[in-house]
């Protein structure tokens, strides 16, 4: 793509997001082309940084020599209630052994609050999150709340925050095969792949036969309507076999949900047209 071509998507870009009301960072990057538009805020992350959680602990498995398919006991006073799990609604009341494999496919695909904090205690702690993937060399973001930091009060996931460049350096990183091991590298894009939640925001502006791997995230209303936070970030797999790394922050949102999820999807679309042959 040429730097006019190049230029001519972020305008693109910049007209989906003008005149919302709310603030929307973006990050595309497809072969050497990479565009930004609002990409120095601070934008929360919400669910997205499952992945990076993910990424955490399957480093520590890599280097640990732990397999996919260890299991590890969870009891039930760990399924914590009032707050969004698959796990425990499929096994209420019950201590469950289970593994690896099936909590961090539970965490990234599923987006299970109380298997990425297990995930984050497995990992070492938040703090272990943050630096694991700061030493990356992605350090335009910071961690420092779990899932139930972030449900004992919602503003808290403002302190979850990261450039819209930075998630989608951390898909390339994934996809380069370069800080994770093949099995693990295959696995995690596999159940990005399988993400159940936001199919109305960046898969909704694809073709239903493209490929999308991807992290989504959203946050509750504030009292006066505001949402904190609304994301969908992932790779677009392109009929070449390349992959276009798309990354759409959403904050301080006074839209509504269906409105944030069209702008995502939108986005995607006009990603994907740019670059298809």
């Amino acid at each position: 793509m040429t730097a006019a071509a190049g230029k001519d998507l972020r305008g693109d870009i910049e007209k989906v997001i003008a005149g919302r009301q709310a603030t929307i960072g973006v990050a595309v990057m497809c072969g050497d082309t990479v565009i930004t538009v609002n990409n120095s805020r601070k934008y929360p992350l919400m669910s997205v940084f499952k992945l990076h959680v993910a990424v955490t602990a399957l480093r520590k498995m890599d280097a640990e020599g732990i397999p996919l398919d260890s299991t590890v006991l969870i009891r039930s006073e760990q399924l914590h209630e009032n707050t969004y799990s698959p796990l425990r609604d499929r096994y209420p009341g019950q201590d469950i052994r289970i593994s690896y494999r099936d909590i961090v496919g539970y965490t990234v695909s599923h987006s299970d609050n109380n298997t990425c904090d297990l995930l984050i205690g497995f990992s070492g702690g938040i703090d272990k999150v943050d630096s694991c993937i700061k030493s990356l060399g992605i350090t335009d973001l910071n961690l420092t709340e779990t899932e139930a930091d972030m449900h004992e009060d919602i503003r808290n996931g403002y302190l979850n925050w990261s450039t819209p460049m930075s998630v989608v350096r951390l898909f390339e990183k994934i996809y380069s095969g370069e800080i994770l091991s093949t099995e693990h590298s295959a696995f995690l894009e596999r159940i990005l792949q399988e993400c159940s939640s936001g199919q109305d925001k960046l898969k909704a502006g694809l073709p239903g036969d493209v490929p999308v791997a991807h992290k989504t995230g959203h946050s509750d209303r504030l009292p006066d309507g505001t949402m904190i936070g609304d994301a969908d970030a992932g790779a677009i797999y392109m009929p070449d076999g390349r992959k276009c790394y798309v990354s759409v922050l959403i904050m301080d949102s006074k839209e509504t949900d269906e409105v944030n999820a069209g702008v995502m999807a939108e986005i995607a679309g006009i990603v994907y047209r740019y670059f298809k042959i």
